[in-house]
């Protein structure tokens, strides 16, 4: 299956965070920025850097970032520049395009052009964004250390019905189960192994963050 190809555009604090570790979790990672030395900092942690002008329409159309799985704007300051590069990415027909936020009335008037997200890093970190793009079914990601996370797994039709007994996560994945929460809101804690898991249920799990990606890429 071929690797989601990921564009980040503006190499400061966020997007060089969200570009690095989506890198590390072994996705190909075009990122931009119009800052030659920013692009040059960055060159050893991505699949590759280049030095170009978001707001150059045919600089974009150069890069060919309508073929990119997801393409994110993480411009910092400047307003204006982000969104004339929102509005030419989505005259091109990028796929899925997710835009960073300032505030809330810069948020607005991304979605109102067409961003299919707004972030804003204040309140999502880089890393938990990164995780979020690769697999829809990751609802929320907290990174407990370098190498251990909690992540909220919307469950998928091939785990509906079934038992944590039956699916032996801890045995196959090395991954636990902290809790089931379901669709009225209710957290079941320290559930048993004889808990059926139903549709629209969330799934709490703890675990190293490479079993936690087989484990979502299995049941997904």
């Amino acid at each position: 299956m071929q690797k989601k190809q990921f564009a980040i555009i503006g190499m400061g604090r966020f997007g060089s965070s969200v570009a690095r570790t989506l890198y590390n979790l072994n996705f190909e990672v075009l990122a931009v920025d119009s800052d030659e030395h920013r692009t040059q900092e960055v060159i050893n942690m991505v699949t590759h850097a280049v030095q170009a002008d978001s707001t150059d329409e045919e600089a974009l159309r150069a890069l060919g970032l309508r073929n990119f799985d997801v393409v994110v704007v993480a411009i910092g300051q400047d307003i204006q520049a982000s969104i004339l590069t929102t509005l030419i990415l989505k005259d091109m027909g990028v796929k899925m395009l997710v835009a960073k936020a300032q505030n809330e009335l810069h948020g607005k008037v991304l979605a109102k052009i067409g961003a299919d997200k707004v972030i804003y890093p204040e309140r999502d970190m880089g890393h938990r964004v990164a995780h979020n793009l690769i697999s829809p079914n990751i609802l929320d990601h907290i990174e407990l250390s370098d190498d251990y996370s909690i992540v909220d797994l919307q469950v998928g039709p091939l785990l509906i019905g079934k038992n944590l007994r039956q699916l032996d996560i801890r045995n196959k994945f090395q991954c636990n189960v902290m809790g089931i929460k379901s669709q009225n809101g209710k957290m079941n804690i320290a559930p048993h192994a004889e808990d059926l898991i139903q549709e629209n249920d969330v799934l709490v799990v703890v675990g190293k963050n490479e079993d936690l990606q087989k484990f979502e890429t299995s049941f997904t």
